[in-house]
């Protein structure tokens, strides 16, 4: 994979993959899937800069798993692969503990109470 690296703020995110059937086994087609709003963090930039030039860094980092809006950041392909890169300010919140594979429970995975 090529090396890249965002600047300032931003930050390079892999969607996370949705199940492609069902909890009673119906197949869902690619047409009919939303794009999942869930991502990994692959890169981050230095910093935001303030106008004294002092860097502040970034809340997030690599290997991160975020959530982020529908219509956040720029979609590109790099060496082929579908990445999104966005300004940190469009991550709504860092899941922990999302280890579990697409398609469990999200409550769990978020760690709602039931």
């Amino acid at each position: 994979m090529a090396k890249f690296s965002p600047l300032h703020d931003r930050i390079l995110v892999r969607r996370v993959e949705e199940a492609s059937t069902t909890r009673g086994g119906i197949i869902i087609p690619d047409s009919a899937k939303d794009k999942p709003q869930e991502g990994e963090v692959i890169s981050t930039g230095k910093g935001r800069t303030n106008d004294e030039g002092k860097t502040f860094p970034l809340a997030v980092k690599d290997g991160d798993r975020i959530l982020f809006g529908k219509y956040s950041g720029t979609e590109i392909k790099i060496d082929g692969e579908d990445f999104i890169i966005m300004k940190e300010d469009e991550v709504l919140g860092v899941l922990s503990g999302a280890a579990a594979p697409a398609g469990s429970n999200k409550k769990e995975a978020v760690g709602a109470k039931r």
